[in-house]
């Protein structure tokens, strides 16, 4: 079996604050090494079950967060910016199954740790076929274009919430039970290492024994709309060829896919936050 393992930084066991989760904050070194833990805890889990290659893609901010020197030397490291997935690097038709460690519940999400899509200053919402989706769904969605299944998630109650209503009885690991935008009650690294691993196992075990999740898959075509934060924003993105704008800060687009969408959204946030 060849999974992937998409990352991000935000649901990782103890951080609360953006400075835990900022390049060049005293507080980032830290959290950067948790979360290359938390990562090693599903990838140890992946392999246990049966997996016999792993991908692993650093999802947050410019993409170079993970440890490589401390990374299980098992697996192959996606890292760096503007790559064409982003978040989902390496996802093509020959992965069989996604697991999303250190995920965040969508913008707008109470009782949620950092909650945002995307990006924190620009995107307000983001509806898929007009559902309101976070970065789980939107990631779940191209995963799905390529018929692979996302198998577990981890990070606060919130983004567990989320994506077991949109994806279904997928595996989940509540590492932190959030009671504010910047408070929550933490399982120490430890015990949230010890729960990953085991949900990750549970999780390849299941795909290997034919009971994975389905893959999920949007109907196409797919009708793409973002409101932004501020209606200059909408006028840079709104120059994207075929762009339709909606009021002052809200953009569609029609997409033929999935694929194509994922792709037109992070080229509008791109332009939007120029």
């Amino acid at each position: 079996m060849k999974l992937l393992i998409a990352t991000d930084m935000e649901g990782i066991s103890g951080v609360v604050n953006w400075d835990q989760v900022t390049p060049g904050h005293a507080e980032y070194a830290r959290f950067r090494l948790l979360m290359t833990q938390e990562v090693n805890a599903a990838i140890r889990g992946a392999f246990e079950a049966g997996a016999g290659e792993v991908l692993v893609t650093d999802g947050h901010w410019a993409g170079s967060n993970l440890l490589i020197e401390e990374l299980d030397r098992r697996v192959r490291l996606n890292s760096g910016d503007f790559s064409p997935l982003q978040m989902v690097q390496g996802i093509d038709d020959t992965v069989q199954g996604v697991l999303l460690v250190g995920y965040h519940a969508r913008a707008g999400t109470p009782n949620a740790i950092l909650d945002h899509t995307w990006s924190s200053s620009t995107v307000a919402n983001l509806w898929l076929n007009g559902t309101l989706m976070g970065e789980a769904g939107l990631n779940a969605a191209v995963c799905g274009h390529f018929g692979a299944p996302v198998l577990m998630v981890s990070g606060d109650q919130a983004v567990c919430a989320e994506a077991m209503k949109l994806l279904g009885q997928i595996e989940v690991v509540v590492v932190k039970n959030a009671v504010g935008r910047m408070v929550a009650e933490c399982l120490a690294p430890v015990a949230a290492q010890e729960k990953i691993c085991e949900a990750a196992a549970r999780a390849v075990g299941r795909l290997a024994h034919g009971q994975a999740p389905e893959p999920f898959r949007l109907s196409t075509p797919v009708q793409v709309e973002v409101e932004l934060f501020n209606s200059d924003m909408a006028d840079r993105a709104s120059l994207l060829p075929e762009t339709r704008r909606q009021g002052g800060r809200r953009i569609e687009f029609m997409a033929d896919d999935a694929l194509q969408a994922y792709q037109w959204f992070i080229s509008a946030v791109g332009l939007a936050r120029r």
